[in-house]
Formats: structure tokens, sequence, C-alpha cells
């Protein structure tokens, strides 16, 4: 699927598909004109992203990405999600999906942030739940490969303990993983079981401070965190995260963000950090605490 770039793509998980290290977030399109939406498609697909990220609940991120992915399609990683427990919820939204982005098949479908044991886990997979719609969507050929995305460990392993999904996408992140012991238990049940381990947060610095919270023009509004935004902090957050043996990371939904993060991969592999080179993020880490895990 690559497109020959300079881009990195790594294995997702035990299929043999190559996705590029970063993915296109969908929430990159929301609420952006159409012709500024095409644009970003554009340039991300000739500068190596093949792996393309949405869900309903990203506002009108379908009505935008359907169109603008139409001319590549065939040629990248498309993965969307829904949040919808039951199976009838869960399907209406599929097939709304597939018709906003003008395709009849999705490369990945992923149960969305799961979180709650009662109110996410347990009926999703109960009888009428989730997992019987996408599990039936996946033998009429809608959907290709089964994932999750969860915000607790809880959720998180027991999900992986109810069915044989292919991938994970989670809070890969330096300051929860180092800071909250957030992510390690997760990661490696992940990989026993062969399955992609895709990175959420992984520029994710902490939470927006109450001050923060209350300025009329707070920078990176699509973020409900502080993302990083020195560029050499976050080339050491992504070689953080990819270097865990993440296949790929999904950065915020900000076009200056993403921009920066196709720059740093497009000089080449990213390659682990070394402790030394981290003290940067470490002092970071004094500034508030993690979005997710025990401090």
């Amino acid at each position: 699927m690559s497109n020959h770039s300079l881009i990195e793509h790594r294995t997702f998980g035990s299929t043999g598909e190559q996705l590029s290290v970063l993915g296109f977030g969908g929430v990159l399109v929301t609420n952006t004109p159409t012709r500024l939406a095409t644009e970003y498609v554009a340039e991300a697909f000739d500068r190596g992203i093949n792996y393309f990220d949405v869900a309903p609940l990203y506002g009108n991120a379908q009505e935008r990405l359907g169109p603008a992915l139409a001319p590549y399609r065939k040629q990248c990683f498309l993965a969307c999600k829904s949040r919808k427990r039951t199976a009838e919820g869960l399907t209406s939204d599929l097939d709304e999906s597939l018709r906003l982005l003008r395709t009849d098949r999705i490369d990945l479908y992923q149960l969305h942030a799961l979180q709650d044991m009662t109110k996410d886990v347990e009926v999703a997979f109960a009888p009428g739940g989730a997992m019987e719609a996408v599990v039936r969507a996946r033998k009429e050929g809608k959907v290709r490969y089964i994932g999750f995305s969860a915000h607790t460990e809880e959720a998180a392993h027991a999900a992986m303990d109810r069915f044989a999904f292919d991938s994970v996408l989670f809070p890969f992140n330096y300051f929860t993983w180092t800071f909250g012991n957030f992510g390690p238990g997760v990661l490696r049940r992940a990989r026993e079981k062969g399955m992609a381990a895709l990175a959420l947060k992984s520029l994710a610095h902490r939470r927006w401070t109450d001050e923060e919270q209350r300025q009329l023009f707070r920078p990176w509004p699509k973020c409900w965190y502080r993302p990083l935004e020195e560029k050499t902090r976050i080339e050491l957050a992504l070689r953080f995260t990819l270097g865990l043996g993440v296949d790929a990371a999904v950065p915020p939904g900000h076009w200056e963000l993403f921009r920066t993060c196709l720059e740093i991969a497009e000089l080449g592999p990213l390659h682990p950090v070394c402790a030394e080179e981290l003290e940067p993020l470490r002092l970071l880490a004094k500034v508030g605490s993690p979005l997710f895990g025990a401090v």
C-alpha cells in the first residue's frame, strides 16, 4: 500500500498490511472547508500517509474525508469506529459511515472508546450487543478487520479477554506510561495475542488548566488536552511511542501539529530514544499530571 515515500511503514499486527507510522486522524478535517480538506488529504497521501482514521463522533469529518479520500481509497487503509453498544446502533453507524466515506468496505472497524465496564464492555459483548453486528459485518464483507479503542486498562483487558481482536487503539504516551504506569500491560498483552498496537495521545502533555479553559481563544481548540508544541519535544514523544513497538500513532487533529510530525517522519525511521534524550520531557512532566493512570 505504500506510495514509496520516505515515511516508515510497519506491519499491522499479524495481518501483513503495511501502515504508515503516522495516521491521518479525521479530526484534521472536521469543520474545514471542502477545498482545504481535499488539500490536506492529498498532501498527506503524497507524502506517504496511507492510514486514515475517522469516526461519527468527529463532527462532519466523514462528510469531508469521503470525497477527499476517494481518489486514493484503493491505496489506503481506512479505519472507522462506532460508539454505539448495541447491534442495531452499530449497524446504523456502519452503514452511514460507508455512505459518507463513499466506500463499500472499511478496512478496520473499531468499538470506539471502551471505558466503563458496565455501560460499555458488558453491553457491547452481551446478546444483541455491538460485537454481534461487527462480526456479522465482517462476514458480509463490509469490514476486513475488527479492533477497539479504550481509555482505561480495565476495559482494554476485558475486551481482549472476550474476543480475538486484530488491533487496539490506546493512549501510549511518554507521560502516562512513565509517570502513570498506564499502558505497559495493555501493550504486552496485545503483542502476546498478535494484535496490532495503534497509539492515541502520543503528543499529549497534560490537561488544560482552569485558566486556560477560560481563555476565549485557547490554542489547539480541537484538543481536550495540552499537546506538545515544540518540534524537538514532538520528535522525542513520537520516538518514545513508536520505540515501544507500536505500529502507528495518530497525532492530534490540528494540521500544524500533523505537518510537524510529517516533517519529522520524513527524515527517516524514528529510532527509539535513549534515557538521556528524554530529559526535556522529564522536566515537562513536573508541570501537571498525566492524563491517565496513577501518579
